[in-house]
């Protein structure tokens, strides 16, 4: 019952933050008729792994965005995540700006792995559970190529 509430609880935050419904201010989602709107961000658990990729990707992302990727593998397994060799974030002390950050577990609030921005991809990153949240952030300027990440399972050691 409790793993049912949890997972409902994630699923509803997930939707609200997708849907724009916890964004502040204004959102630049739309863009104007001579850029296409780019979806970003999904929650995924396919068995077999997979694969996901920054907006546009290889091609520049997009200014202002913010993407929230979840992983989740099933009970007993844990998360191998690989970026792709071809990756570009905008390069900023600490990686203020242009950004991906990875945390163990499936919020935004779970321990922080690691912040990673540059021009040199992120090492292998293992979770220590079920879950990884991973957030794209693009700020209003200096747009990069981004990255490709895959991942896969592996079980619990």
């Amino acid at each position: 019952i409790l793993a049912k509430s949890f997972t409902k609880i994630v699923a509803s935050l997930i939707i609200l933050h997708l849907s724009g419904a916890t964004k502040k201010g204004t959102d630049k989602q739309t863009t104007s008729e001579t850029q296409k709107s780019v979806q970003c961000g999904t929650w995924t658990k396919h068995a077999e792994g997979g694969i996901f990729t920054s907006p546009n990707y290889p091609s520049k992302y997009p200014p202002d965005r913010e993407c929230i990727y979840i992983i989740e593998a099933a009970p007993r397994q844990c998360i191998e995540l690989y970026f792709d060799e071809k990756y570009s974030i905008e390069p900023s002390w600490e990686c203020k700006f242009d950004h991906i950050e990875v945390r163990d577990g499936p919020f935004g609030f779970s321990p922080i792995i690691g912040r990673f921005c540059g021009q040199q991809n992120p090492p292998v990153i293992k979770s220590s559970g079920r879950f990884l949240w991973i957030k794209f952030f693009a700020d209003g300027e200096l747009e990069s190529m981004g990255f490709s990440a895959r991942y896969n399972f592996t079980p619990e050691s």
